[in-house]
């Protein structure tokens, strides 16, 4: 009886399996970045990695909708299987909780936690890296570390970077509207723990910032007994956001790894981009259009801010899906 029930279970779920455009799977493993799965759906014997990475006070959870619509849209047009990576960066989402993911909080470090991530679950190194924001930046330095050899003589850099919204030099102060830097010395000033999420929404209003944005914020805090903290490690994401401001990979742009694709999408209403910037980058475009010798590439988002992947995710995806490295083979 058992045994029958058992395998009638095995059955629904395999139904749902093959049913299902995408899986979706969640695992960490010890003292490594915490993570989620999206793969496409198939049967082919080819198995490629992308890496996705979200924004500064996000987590890997923010890209599961984008992400699955991406796979799903692969399992069609591609000629490979794709898995998915959805990761929480340091001080972000689960990986908060991580023991050994030590400061100095940058960078440097923050693509060396994907790295290690790699190797400690045995996968090939990824062939396409999707950053956001903050997560732009590690992915382009990522790319740079694996070209200079910092993770060892196997790794290679990934074949395509999708950089979503994310200025590839330094951020300077009068350059910036400010906001994110508001943002965080108010979560600084705010008592701890929080007294409730209606109450953090109602005062981050109150001084000021969107409603929209509030929420989003407030959505960054989890139950703890009758009061709520922050999913992540504010003074960790402080100090990544520092360093993020302060690197440049012009240097990276101008001469990327050969066999290689930097792909920036620019979302058309958002306040990170000024003239000379967009300028600069268009440039290195129109120079550096041959994928062998290392390609860097400009797309245009209509109809979005910053938050790319919800403010027009239709439109990000039918950027991404027909020139993702796939579609290419």
């Amino acid at each position: 009886m058992a045994t029958t029930l058992k395998n009638r279970l095995q059955s629904r779920f395999l139904l749902r399996l093959l049913e299902s455009p995408t899986l979706f799977t969640s695992s960490r493993s010890l003292q490594t970045l915490a993570y989620e799965e999206v793969r496409s759906s198939g049967d082919r014997k080819h198995e490629s990695t992308a890496l996705i990475l979200h924004g500064l006070l996000g987590s890997g959870r923010n890209w599961r909708s984008f992400s699955r619509s991406l796979a799903s849209s692969l399992s069609v047009s591609s000629a490979t299987d794709w898995k998915m990576i959805l990761v929480d960066l340091r001080n972000h989402g689960r990986s908060a909780e991580v023991e050994g993911l030590n400061p100095p909080h940058d960078l440097v470090n923050s693509a060396k936690d994907l790295a290690d991530l790699v190797k400690a679950s045995g996968w090939n190194w990824p062939d396409v890296v999707i950053g956001h924001s903050l997560g732009g930046k590690v992915a382009l330095q990522f790319m740079e570390s694996c070209a200079r050899g910092d993770y060892g003589v196997s790794a290679s850099p990934p074949k395509q970077l999708w950089v979503l919204d994310s200025v590839p030099g330094e951020v300077k102060a009068e350059k910036s509207d400010g906001e994110v830097e508001k943002v965080l010395k108010t979560l600084q000033s705010l008592p701890s723990p929080i007294p409730s999420r209606k109450w953090l929404v109602d005062h981050m209003v109150e001084l000021g910032f969107s409603r929209s944005l509030s929420e989003w914020i407030g959505s960054n805090l989890k139950r703890s007994g009758d009061s709520e903290t922050w999913a992540f490690n504010l003074d960790g994401a402080v100090q990544m956001f520092k360093s993020y401001r302060e690197t440049s990979y012009w240097s990276l742009l101008e001469s990327p790894p050969k066999e290689t694709e930097i792909s920036f999408v620019i979302a058309e209403k958002s306040d990170r981009w000024d003239h000379d910037t967009t300028k600069r980058l268009e440039t290195i475009a129109n120079q550096r259009q041959n994928v062998s010798e290392g390609k860097v590439a400009t797309h245009l988002l209509r109809n979005s801010g910053h938050w790319v992947h919800t403010d027009n995710p239709k439109g990000l995806l039918e950027i991404v899906s027909p020139n993702f490295l796939s579609t290419h083979k």
